[in-house]
């Protein structure tokens, strides 16, 4: 018999191998299902546990410490209110008409201190909702409107990627400060512990 086209050889080397192959075995197909659906869950989930890990890792960079903190905070109060121009008059009480004032950075420094310790509980569930219902009540009693925290998380996420490069994170970065921002914002805090209502 005559030597075997190249694409007759191509062919019958793909079936050798796929017969040959590992991969056929029926545990190892079901092995690779099961990983797919994990990649798939993984990657569905908006701020999962990696996406948490991340965010608590990156934050650490950009919030820095000293002068590199302070500028960052001024940067995203600059970006909010290019966003919601009409909030300063809400921070009035802080002079939020000069954002480089001390009374203002000493406001940025709260704010900053507040989604820093929200940020650090990311992976303690039942403590960083007593959290952000303390937060939530401190901003119902200022009025402070339900959009804005979504504006302040668009400020975010145009400094951040400054601070991160190529290393910013965009999905883990929205999906897990909207987990934040909703706790903030919402009507009524969730309650985890049915056991505690008195009603």
């Amino acid at each position: 018999a005559g030597e075997d086209s190249p694409n007759q050889a191509d062919r019958r080397f793909t079936v050798v191998v796929g017969v040959a192959s590992p991969t056929n075995s029926p545990n190892m197909q079901i092995l690779l299902v099961l990983a797919c659906f994990l990649a798939v869950a993984y990657a569905g989930e908006r701020c999962g546990p990696l996406q948490r890990l991340k965010l608590k890792s990156q934050w650490a960079q950009v919030y820095a410490y000293g002068v590199a903190r302070e500028e960052f905070g001024v940067a995203v109060w600059k970006e909010f209110f290019k966003i919601e121009e009409k909030a300063r008059e809400l921070f009035t009480r802080v002079k939020g008409d000069n954002i480089w004032s001390p009374d203002f950075k000493a406001h940025i420094s709260r704010v900053n201190g507040g989604l820093d310790m929200a940020i650090s509980l990311l992976d303690e569930q039942d403590t960083l909702d007593a959290a952000l219902a303390h937060l939530n009540g401190q901003h119902k009693e200022r009025g402070i409107p339900a959009n804005y925290f979504e504006s302040f998380g668009k400020a975010i996420l145009r400094v951040v990627p400054e601070k991160l490069g190529n290393f910013f994170d965009q999905d883990a970065w929205a999906g897990c400060f909207n987990i934040i921002a909703d706790g903030i914002k919402k009507e009524k805090p969730v309650d985890h512990h049915p056991e505690n209502r008195t009603s």
